[in-house]
């Protein structure tokens, strides 16, 4: 019996060894699991860290591509805009000699006859007529007599003597300055007081 009880005691400690293998075996198991599991973690976030910093980045390239396309239709809208207010500006430059002709024609009835031009004259009928198409179509007669002279606006063309209140201003205009649209399409040619 003696034998009996020793041998169930060394089967206990066998199996408490065992067991303690076992335990120390599975402790072991979920430190690796952990670590394994810590490290699919680190990598998820990484990969996620990634995706966002790749998002970020699309968003901000989309961003720019959006403002710069928007940039681009405004910037055509503003030049087509710009071509239709001036698209006629060739052939009314062309069309400014033909009414420069019809004031001159104007003026030299006057001087002939004496008398100034009447609302009925033929000159001055076809004169008005070609004046109000070309205003509807934006030209506009460019003021310079008596103002001080600019050279932005203004051709000089001659200097004369003048008094101390005329110098720097125009004394004549011997051909005048036209905008179309506030652009300007002549320079008025102009004589200034010196």
């Amino acid at each position: 019996m003696a034998k009996k009880q020793n041998k169930e005691t060394v089967e206990e400690l066998e199996q408490q060894q065992n067991a303690n293998e076992d335990a120390k075996n599975v402790s072991e198991e979920n430190e690796n699991n952990e670590a394994t599991e810590a490290t699919e973690k680190a990598e998820e976030i990484s990969a996620e860290a990634k995706l966002t910093a790749e998002n970020a980045e699309l968003k901000d390239k989309f961003r720019r591509l959006f403002a710069e396309f928007d940039n681009y239709k405004k910037r055509t809208a503003k030049e087509r805009i710009e071509l239709f207010k001036t698209a006629g500006q060739d052939i009314i430059k062309e069309l400014l000699p033909v009414l420069d002709d019809f004031e001159r024609a104007i003026k030299a009835n006057e001087e002939a006859t004496g008398q100034p031009a009447g609302e009925n004259d033929g000159f001055v009928l076809i004169h008005k007529k070609l004046w109000a198409n070309l205003e509807r179509k934006g030209l506009k007669k460019m003021e310079a007599r008596e103002l001080d002279f600019d050279a932005e606006l203004h051709e000089a063309i001659a200097k004369v003597p003048a008094g101390d209140d005329q110098k720097g201003k125009v004394i004549d205009v011997v051909e005048e300055g036209y905008f179309l649209n506030d652009k300007i399409i002549r320079h008025a040619k102009v004589v200034v007081g010196n």
